[in-house]
């Protein structure tokens, strides 16, 4: 079972991924749309992310950044991924992945989530929302 920091420190780990995998492909995105979309949704994770250290620093919580490591591999799969033509698709196909798998680990723990704090839940299940809005954003560009 998850108690109520370590959903936070997923939900707090999940937006710095989503933001590591957006500024790694941005500049390389080639429609202006897909650009906007990823610009939004980095937004949003940065929102999230803000929300997340609030109710850390309100508890008296101090919850682990993201691993430097998993970081500089995460931006170097993206970018070997990247390779070739066709690189929208490829960043749309990438970032689908990425929700899918955020949306995923957000399900999981709210099923392990027995002592629920109304604001960490609600917290959990905008970034859950957000992730089904990011994949629907991001199917046009397939």
């Amino acid at each position: 079972m998850k108690n109520n920091k370590e959903i936070l420190s997923s939900v707090l780990k999940t937006t710095q991924m989503g933001q590591i995998g957006i500024r790694t492909v941005e500049d390389k995105a080639k429609n202006p749309e897909l650009k906007q979309a990823l610009e939004s949704q980095l937004r949003e994770y940065d929102t999230i992310e803000r929300e997340a250290h609030n109710i850390a620093e309100m508890r008296g919580w101090v919850l682990p950044e993201l691993n430097p490591g998993v970081r500089a591999m995460s931006e170097m799969m993206t970018r070997m991924k990247l390779t070739g033509g066709g690189k929208d698709s490829k960043i749309a196909g990438m970032m689908i992945q990425g929700n899918t798998r955020g949306i995923i680990t957000g399900l999981k723990n709210l099923h392990q989530y027995p002592n629920r704090d109304r604001r960490i839940e609600a917290l959990s299940e905008k970034l859950l929302e957000k992730e089904n809005d990011n994949i629907r954003q991001m199917e046009p560009f397939l």
